[in-house]
């Protein structure tokens, strides 16, 4: 990525970076506790629906903090929210581990903990992306978005393996112990950074309904917004398996630990290189047919995931299904961020969290629930489908969608 504007862009770009090693950090952290909760509430229990419930703890929390978390990054200093809930997330991963250390009998208590973490996320997510516009020049925001995006991805893979490594090693307290120390870390990172001198400070008091719902109006009104996030939204609700890889490792593909790592890394895997791509060759024209396309391969490839019996085929398919789920990442990220004010990206982001919280966890919990009635096997194929008819009706729905084309400031529905 080249480094344009002198002195200021190298000032940009030195924080840009601590901020990405933060991002890491705390990524890489979380990963890796996921392993260790996913394996460590099927074993207790073993039953389907409860993997649903990991999910669903996490995601409740990002639905009724959401209006005021997307105020808290537009009212105050967003380094500073991120800071606090970075710190929030190291002290889950504390409970979490003297928990295990006391023993646990119960789930209850993990889904009390995720209920925290939640509340952390709800209110970081808006201010992390509100954050990243504030430290690189726009000429380079693409570029930005598709490097912060290989950061997540780098840890998303090394995260799942390193975790299942050391639950193998030493249990899942250990993977917790590490995963405090890394959260730590990043709440450290990004107290040293700081926006360009440019950028403005949140300025927004959002203290009436009207002010805190402004982010709601603008998605709803902004039709070209609303069918990005929105697309995001149905595709990974419905095709998500994540939630499912413990059953699919241990009762489907018959393997152990160590696989159920590689299975969680293998999407990653595929996006990290998706996304080193788009860094360095970004989409130039017919960004919304990219985006359309590649969330009917993202459904192609689950429906293949599903079917899988092998180990390495399944791993295989997770690749595409990574590397296809990142065009539409870096083509939303990218065109919600250009088309938003500065004023408004905390809420605008906090109503994009709830969404993709939507899509991720309240993912998880459908897929817990369909596997309990259908089985994990129909209920990700089924899924599948429905994210191919997804697109279909999207592209009728949207036709904004089809018309986006290239990916500039001050983008319009």
């Amino acid at each position: 990525m080249s480094e344009p504007g002198g002195a200021l862009a190298a000032f940009g770009f030195v924080s840009f970076r601590r901020y990405q090693l933060a991002r890491l950090c705390s990524v890489l952290s979380t990963q890796m506790a996921s392993v260790a909760i996913g394996w460590q509430v099927y074993a207790t229990t073993h039953r389907a629906r409860d993997l649903g419930y990991i999910g669903l703890a996490q995601f409740l929390p990002a639905v009724g903090l959401a209006l005021v978390s997307g105020a808290v990054a537009d009212r105050f200093d967003r380094r500073r929210v991120v800071v606090a809930c970075h710190s929030l997330v190291a002290l889950g991963w504390t409970a979490l581990f003297l928990l295990t250390r006391q023993g646990i009998a119960s789930v209850a208590p993990i889904y009390a903990v995720l209920v925290l973490l939640g509340v952390a996320r709800a209110f970081s997510g808006p201010a992390s992306q509100a954050l990243l516009p504030n430290l690189v020049p726009d000429e380079v925001l693409g570029s930005a978005i598709s490097w912060g995006s290989t950061t997540w991805q780098v840890a998303t893979i090394a995260g799942p393996s390193l975790g299942g490594l050391l639950y193998g090693l030493g249990g899942p307290a250990v993977v917790y112990l590490v995963a405090m120390a890394g959260s730590a870390t990043a709440a450290a990172l990004v107290l040293r950074v700081q926006p360009l001198p440019s950028s403005r400070p949140p300025t927004s008091r959002a203290r009436s309904w009207t002010e805190l719902l402004a982010g709601v109006r603008y998605v709803r009104e902004n039709r070209l917004v609303l069918g990005l996030i929105s697309l995001d939204l149905f595709a990974v609700l419905l095709g998500g398996a994540v939630a499912l890889m413990p059953m699919f490792a241990r009762d489907i593909l018959h393997a152990e630990a160590w696989s159920l790592g590689l299975l969680r890394s293998a999407p990653a895997l595929g996006a990290t290189g998706m996304a080193v791509w788009l860094a360095y060759r970004p989409l130039v024209r017919r960004a919304g047919l990219w985006m359309l396309a590649s969330v009917a391969i993202f459904g192609a490839a689950t429906v293949a995931f599903g079917l899988s019996r092998n180990l390495w085929l399944s791993i295989a398919m997770l690749v595409v299904l990574g590397a296809s789920d990142m065009i539409s990442v870096v083509v939303r990220q990218h065109a919600v961020q250009l088309a938003t004010p500065d004023a408004m990206r905390g809420r605008v982001g906090a109503v994009n969290q709830v969404f993709v919280g939507a899509s991720n966890e309240l993912g998880e919990f459908e897929s817990g629930l369909m596997a309990e009635w259908l089985g994990p096997v129909r209920a990700v194929v089924v899924g599948g489908l429905g994210t191919l008819l997804v697109v279909g009706l999207w592209a009728r729905w949207f036709p904004s969608l089809r018309r986006l084309d290239r990916l500039e400031r001050g983008l319009k529905s």
